[in-house]
């Protein structure tokens, strides 16, 4: 028996699941026509795309409880605000309060085919230096997840990462594009934004 990693529900461990903590994000919003965007002496980063989207509280509810309905729609949504698809991300923050969140929200917004995250991740396309990483922050099980401020800190990721800003071995290689999708309860309220250098 695994007595550190024991089953919180299986078939989920101790170790398949994010550590709730404490934390804070916090980004400025601005129009960039107005003046303070032109004097900040960092370079800006657009919100390209935005969208939410909701699905019913109990899985049970839905029409196919392998699906992330909203997940989906979200991801759609921001693609069309954005003028892009999900050819055009370069890298993205999941929300992987669990290991399979990761492999499922991957799929439903478009990365990877349904059922093929998985091989993605084999191959090592998802690692940072990959083809499309994933999670460069380390995710949710990685740095916690500060429920309230999780979503927020996924956008202060993509700007990190877009400016060239993040730690010597955790910087995605010239990213153009980020995503973040973030959810609470199961799916039931999700958010997708999508970044971009100017």
């Amino acid at each position: 028996a695994d007595v550190v990693n024991q089953y919180i529900a299986e078939p989920l461990r101790m170790y398949s699941t994010c550590p709730v903590t404490d934390g804070a994000a916090a980004v400025l919003l601005v129009n960039m026509d107005a003046p303070i965007a032109k004097e900040f002496p960092k370079k800006p980063i657009r919100i390209a795309g935005v969208a939410s989207a909701t699905d019913t509280h109990c899985v049970h509810n839905r029409k196919d409880p392998l699906k992330l309905e909203a997940v989906r729609l979200a991801g759609e949504k921001a693609y069309k605000m954005a003028g892009m698809g999900p050819k055009d991300i370069s890298f993205a923050e999941l929300h992987d309060a669990f290991v399979i969140l990761e492999l499922a929200i991957s799929e439903e917004i478009g990365l990877f085919e349904r059922g093929k995250s998985f091989l993605a991740v084999r191959k090592g396309e998802t690692k940072i230096d990959g083809k499309l990483p994933i999670n460069p922050s380390g995710g949710l099980k990685s740095k916690g997840h500060p429920v309230g401020g999780t979503g927020v800190s996924q956008v202060v990721e993509l700007v990190r990462q877009l400016r060239g800003e993040a730690e010597p071995g955790r910087q995605v290689k010239d990213p153009k594009v980020g995503m973040s999708v973030n959810f609470g309860g199961f799916g039931n309220n999700v958010v997708a934004v999508i970044c971009a250098k100017e």
